[in-house]
């Protein structure tokens, strides 16, 4: 550009000269005004110099500020082992394959005159696989199914959503009864719950609830149907539960009660009727008639501490039945006490969120240890007569032996001595007084 300007001026400048060299005074003016468009010809091109150097400087800057600025690379997900993979992604997404099998095995012992099926027994007492995790905006879920007895059974099939200390949880789950049934069946201290859970039909339903958890209070409640392999049903229910587990140095405290009200459809029925401790076998030795109800009506109290290698437990529970067109509703009753100990030092019973949880060994077998060795002692009790119903009752003195060589395996071995009176089971001559022994073992993995 600045090539072009500078030979159009020669050349006007060729042209002009031939002419104004007539005219001397035109001639002085005539180079005046040259000198000065001279001038600002060269003014012109520093300035277009100056012009060109900011550009490319301003280039260059890009250049280097588009360099410098971080490009967001893809995160892979993050693997981690915890008895089993536990894959975690951004955004908060997470996904983890659980599962348990547990295989019994052991001896029922009745008395011979009753002539009933005892002896040695056996069974996958428990056989679960499914995932669970969590999806962002505070969201999880799990899903779980239960393959042993030959059928395929759903068990927990849920979403939850987690905000603070408050947690909705809506689907199938287990409702808000009992300490000893809310706390899983693979850190329990015998092999079977405590005789109540089962004989008055604690298990998981349809439903939402919430739970709010602040310092040592915890509260819980919700709404239920039924079970899910019972729908579709007209039975639905309401739970309530509140713990208070306050720290007093290095003890843990829980207190707690529950009160449980199940409302019947039209026709309903209700029955009640328990093994002994064992589940491998089919005898009840304690079963009341089955009776028609419009509702049932539970309350529950619970109290636990863990100091050290130690803990203790105890539970009572009311069941009520409200029966159509009577004037005479029966109550029945259950309840236990507890104690343990670890032998190995450093071992305690794991507790977190109003129940007990997984006891991790100070010194694991994977380790080169011995693994966790608890010893515990339980009375366990239930009555099933009231007035003119006779149930029978069913007491039971156990003592278990639980091995935990790593945090997923475990080992139980369970001695039972039961007395019953008013047994549905009765000897030669009507005598429904009589007593029972039991051993029980079992094999245990989870993930």
């Amino acid at each position: 550009m600045k090539k072009l300007l500078f030979a159009s001026l020669i050349a006007s400048t060729a042209l002009v000269a031939p002419a104004v060299q007539a005219q001397d005074a035109e001639v002085v003016a005539l180079r005046a005004q040259i000198d000065a468009l001279q001038a600002q010809i060269a003014q012109m091109s520093a300035r277009l110099d100056q012009v060109e150097v900011e550009a490319a400087e301003t280039q260059a800057a890009v250049v280097t500020n588009a360099a410098a600025v971080p490009v967001a690379a893809a995160t892979a997900p993050t693997i981690t082992f915890s008895g089993a993979p536990e894959i975690e992604a951004d955004g908060g997404w997470s996904f983890k394959p659980i599962g348990r099998v547990q295989v019994d095995a052991g001896m029922l012992n009745l008395p011979e005159a009753l002539g009933r099926n005892d002896g040695f027994g056996s069974e996958v007492r428990r056989a679960r696989l499914g995932v669970e995790g969590e999806i962002p905006g505070g969201f999880g879920y799990k899903v779980e199914v239960e393959f042993a007895g030959g059928t395929t059974e759903l068990y927990d099939a849920l979403l939850s959503y987690k905000d603070d200390g408050l947690t909705i949880t809506a689907g199938q789950h287990n409702n808000f009864q009992s300490m000893e049934e809310l706390t899983s069946s693979r850190w329990s201290s015998f092999i079977e719950r405590a005789a109540f859970t089962d004989a008055f039909g604690f298990e998981r339903r349809l439903g939402v609830s919430a739970q709010y958890s602040s310092g040592p209070l915890l509260l819980q409640g919700g709404v239920f149907s039924d079970n899910a392999t019972a729908l579709p049903s007209e039975n639905w229910g309401m739970d309530g539960r509140m713990v208070y587990a306050p720290r007093l140095g290095s003890t843990q405290l829980h207190l707690g009660g529950s009160i449980h009200f199940n409302n019947l459809a039209t026709g309903g029925t209700v029955r009640y009727r328990q093994r002994p401790l064992v589940h491998f076998t089919a005898e009840r030795p304690v079963a009341t008639p089955t009776l028609a109800a419009d509702s049932e009506l539970g309350f529950g109290l619970e109290a636990a501490l863990v100091s050290g290698q130690f803990h203790a437990a105890a539970e009572t529970y009311w069941q009520n039945v409200n029966i159509p067109r009577s004037t005479v509703d029966p109550g029945y009753f259950g309840g236990f006490v507890e104690v343990g100990y670890f032998l190995t030092s450093g071992d305690k019973r794991g507790y977190r969120g109003g129940r007990w949880d997984r006891t991790r060994p100070a010194n694991p077998v994977d380790e080169g240890g011995l693994g966790a060795w608890q010893i515990n002692l339980r009375y366990d009790m239930l009555d099933l007569n009231d007035g003119a119903l006779r149930g029978g009752t069913q007491d039971g003195f156990f003592a278990s032996l639980v091995w935990v060589p790593t945090d997923y395996t475990r080992l139980m071995l369970n001695y039972g001595r039961l007395y019953y009176d008013d047994a549905v089971l009765a000897l030669p001559g009507n005598d429904r007084s009589w007593s029972a022994d039991v051993l029980g073992l079992r094999g245990q993995i989870d993930f």
